[in-house]
């Protein structure tokens, strides 16, 4: 099944979801950062949080999601758009525990319990919207419910999921964002808390083979839901020899006289994608100069 993702409302627009299955998206930044599997599961869930958050943007619009919970993992770190582009990096990716006593990988005690989950939405205007709430799990889809119910004022439900494959690939990764709109009634959501009380674990609903219309159905009654869009995802990183030169020229000209003097030349590393990009001493010579200008 191709990655994508679904928006809906439902029970006449007091309930606004969605949905997404992201399997390739997050075996493509395992891969790009050579995760174990509980470093997989958590920076999986954090992208895949991070992306329907985007969704929830328009035009250029575009957001960062930093969690920092204390954990072995340290931070995780996603940047997303309006356009179903995201890319996720964790600072210590070969972090793995054995089973919690549920059976499932330990990501709480990965990530931790002691630090924050902050949002930075880049919206067009003079300064960024900027939310942090304190980690309450470590599991992170009550995290993304805490920060929505308290940040956003939105009473929220978010699941996401991740299953890891014995070689360290990504069998399944799926998720959804349930929120209530003014005029939900107690009924509207007596019944939504019954649907999620009694459906499966995300995760084994995308290894089912189910996609994101179906787990909307399955959450919110199939007569209820109303499908607006649905929008292909992907990790996608931005970055380029020019970015990076332009980030060196930033540095200023007596840092970039200390590269040329002691290594004669330099290579950087994108944290997202792991690409590796040489600059020889003439191109820092000429990065010198235009940080003199």
């Amino acid at each position: 099944m191709k990655d994508y993702l679904v928006k809906s409302t439902a029970y006449n627009g007091t309930v606004r979801a969605y949905a997404l299955v992201a399997t390739d998206m997050v075996n493509e930044a395992v891969k790009r950062q050579g995760t174990w599997p509980t470093a997989s599961a958590a920076l999986g869930r954090t992208m895949m949080a991070s992306s329907m958050m985007g969704m929830m943007l328009k035009g250029n619009e575009k957001l960062t999601v930093k969690v920092e919970g204390g954990g072995p993992i340290g931070a995780i770190v996603c940047d997303s758009n309006a356009h179903g582009e995201t890319r996720g990096y964790v600072s210590n990716p070969q972090i793995h525990f054995d089973l919690n006593q549920h059976g499932k990988l330990d990501v709480a005690r990965a990530v931790g319990t002691t630090g924050a989950l902050s949002v930075v939405k880049d919206l067009g205007m003079k300064e960024p919207f900027t939310g942090s709430v304190p980690i309450v799990s470590g599991e992170l889809g009550d995290d993304f419910t805490y920060y929505f119910a308290n940040s956003e004022q939105t009473p929220s439900s978010v699941g996401v999921g991740v299953l890891v494959n014995p070689d360290n690939t990504v069998k399944a990764a799926g998720g959804f964002i349930i929120q209530l709109m003014p005029g939900a009634t107690d009924k509207v959501i007596s019944e939504i808390e019954k649907r999620l009380s009694s459906i499966p674990p995300i995760s084994k609903l995308v290894e089912l083979g189910m996609p994101p219309e179906e787990m909307l159905y399955a959450i919110l009654g199939e007569e209820a839901v109303t499908i607006h869009e649905t929008i292909d995802i992907l990790f996608n990183c931005t970055c380029s020899k020019e970015r990076i030169g332009q980030a060196i020229i930033s540095l200023g000209q007596a840092e970039i006289g200390s590269m040329i003097e002691e290594d004669g030349g330099a290579e950087t590393v994108c944290h997202f994608c792991n690409e590796k990009y040489q600059f020889t001493e003439n191109e820092l010579k000429e990065l010198k100069l235009q940080a003199a200008k």
